[in-house]
């Protein structure tokens, strides 16, 4: 049974969001605040956290960025603000998605059930596989990549986006495939999605971000 850690200041959220959880047979832990999601995370194991940005003590996005410090666990953030600056920087401190207030409950378990899904699926396909192409490495089994020698800090999601691309070098890859294939799921992602990830994941590649090739109309190809 997948555990989740409900972060939310407002106690009536954290209820909905139980409700509907333990409903679709997760079990559930809850956090006030960003400080005692952090707390939580160290003393325990979760399969994903659906954490609020706006708390006291300590926001979603500094209480994301710690944890993921220590631990590679999904994150679904949840703001009653839809600004692409707020998202782009959910997904730049490892945002697995981005869901605004108000939203519907059995919407946010489609979402939950896709990062979770989606998360379990890749770490028991993970081929003992290390690619490099000049000096950019992906390591496939270890879930690294290096630039020139320098491990490169990639969020999860830059991390899948990169591996896909990489498996699939040489193939023109169009942005429905991708949203399919890296998200988990095709209705709820858009190109807005996919291409701030390809923006940031080319930022993180930095000299080699031209292996990443934008095929206008139709999506994207690594040539390696």
């Amino acid at each position: 049974m997948y555990r989740l850690l409900i972060v939310d200041d407002e106690e009536k959220i954290r209820e909905i969001i139980k409700k509907y959880a333990v409903f679709e047979g997760y079990e559930t832990d809850e956090a006030t605040d960003g400080m005692d999601a952090v707390e939580k995370c160290r003393g325990n194991d979760y399969d994903l956290i659906i954490m609020d940005i706006m708390m006291p003590f300590l926001d979603g996005f500094s209480a994301a960025k710690e944890i993921r410090r220590s631990k590679d666990i999904p994150v679904i953030m949840l703001s009653a603000r839809g600004e692409e600056y707020d998202k782009i920087h959910g997904f730049e401190v490892g945002a697995d998605d981005y869901v605004v207030k108000p939203f519907s409950p059995k919407e946010l378990m489609m979402r939950v059930s896709a990062v979770i899904n989606r998360t379990k699926k890749n770490a028991s396909s993970s081929e003992k596989e290390i690619v490099s192409f000049g000096g950019l490495t992906v390591d496939f089994t270890g879930r690294l990549v290096y630039v020139d020698g320098e491990k490169a800090e990639l969020t999860p999601k830059e991390y899948e986006l990169l591996f896909y691309l990489v498996r699939n070098r040489g193939i023109a890859l169009s942005r429905e495939k991708l949203i399919t294939e890296v998200w988990g799921y095709d209705f709820y992602g858009d190109d807005r999605t996919l291409d701030t990830h390809i923006k940031l994941l080319r930022k993180s590649l930095g000299e080699y971000a031209n292996l990443i090739v934008t095929l206008r109309g139709v999506g994207y190809r690594f040539e390696g």
